[in-house]
């Protein structure tokens, strides 16, 4: 593996602590954040990574920051002075599977300068959720010139509202974006359940995006990019589910990691190289992803692998 770059990459979307619930169980309050969890599953890989975000001075807030320290992850500063800190109340069926509601109020700390930024990584209802999109919006404008930008709709129905008065921000945001990972949950919130995946993929390349990739779950991934006419199929890791909580965060932490290691995210050079890669450009990239969301789906809560974990698994099974 390469050494990652000096430069930060820069994760800009909601912290907030999970209010876990499962039948017959006591409830748990774990630290979570769709775009936290990337962070966190950056730092580890060995990636420099700053956290900006809206939270609270107050006792959940320092799990959060107690949190982003222990994974290696810098935050932005300003990022604590929300009123109190969100929650979001994760309800987990026999499954696995969690459904969300949440209690929040997400505003933008100031940003250091995009210049400084190796990559920005935004994502979910930090993305389209107001007063703080519109400043998301601005820093995603901006990194689209001096850099690149990596987007996760990972919609949530109870708080993202109508997905008819969301879909033409998410799509001006896949339109900015280098790489866009979504799962097939989400297009089908977003297009209805009846929309086929590859017509999503295509679409979303023809909006501007260098690269598409759509999770299934256990069927693994889609994977598109704009310089090659094919589709990848990327299968999972076959293990045994411990719950989903992260999965989709830590698949795009591999995948962003895999992407920066290989010069095709993190500098203005790279969004040229990644329009020109082809599928087998990007296929050690996709497999990093695989494998480190098999690895936080193995375990409870959102686990984020670091580099030696992934070495293991690739060591075990070298086509990986």
């Amino acid at each position: 593996m390469k050494t990652p770059s000096a430069a930060p990459v820069l994760c800009l979307g909601e912290a907030l602590i999970d209010v876990i619930s499962r039948a017959g169980q006591a409830t748990e309050e774990h630290v979570g954040g769709s775009p936290l969890n990337v962070a966190c599953g950056l730092a580890q890989l060995g990636h420099p990574t700053l956290m900006a975000s809206w939270w609270g001075a107050d006792k959940r807030g320092k799990m959060i920051a107690d949190h982003l320290n222990a994974a290696g992850v810098r935050i932005v500063d300003g990022s604590d002075q929300a009123a109190q800190t969100p929650i979001a109340d994760a309800q987990i069926d026999i499954n696995g599977q969690a459904t969300y509601h949440f209690d929040l109020d997400w505003q933008v700390p100031e940003l250091p300068a995009m210049a400084d930024i190796a990559h920005l990584h935004i994502g979910s209802f930090g993305a389209t959720l107001e007063p703080g999109a519109e400043a998301v919006l601005a820093a995603a404008k901006e990194m689209a010139i001096t850099g690149t930008l990596s987007y996760d709709p990972n919609a949530r129905p109870s708080i993202m509202g109508d997905p008819e008065k969301v879909r033409e921000r998410v799509e001006v945001l896949i339109g900015l974006a280098d790489l866009v990972k979504a799962s097939d949950e989400d297009v089908a919130w977003l297009y209805g359940p009846d929309t086929p995946l590859e017509e999503v993929l295509r679409r979303w390349l023809e909006l501007g995006a260098g690269m598409v990739v759509i999770t299934r779950g256990p069927w693994g991934a889609y994977a598109k990019v704009a310089g090659d006419r094919d589709m990848l199929v990327v299968d999972p890791l076959n293990i045994e589910v411990a719950d989903t909580v992260g999965a989709g965060d830590s698949f795009m932490a591999g995948l962003i990691s895999g992407l920066l290691d290989a010069g095709l995210l993190g500098s203005a050079q790279a969004k040229t190289r990644l329009r020109q890669a082809t599928l087998a450009d990007v296929r050690k990239a996709l497999h990093r992803g695989v494998i480190t969301s098999g690895l936080t789906v193995s375990r409870a809560g959102a686990y984020a692998p670091d580099r030696a974990c992934i070495e293991q698994v690739q060591t075990a099974n070298p086509q990986l």
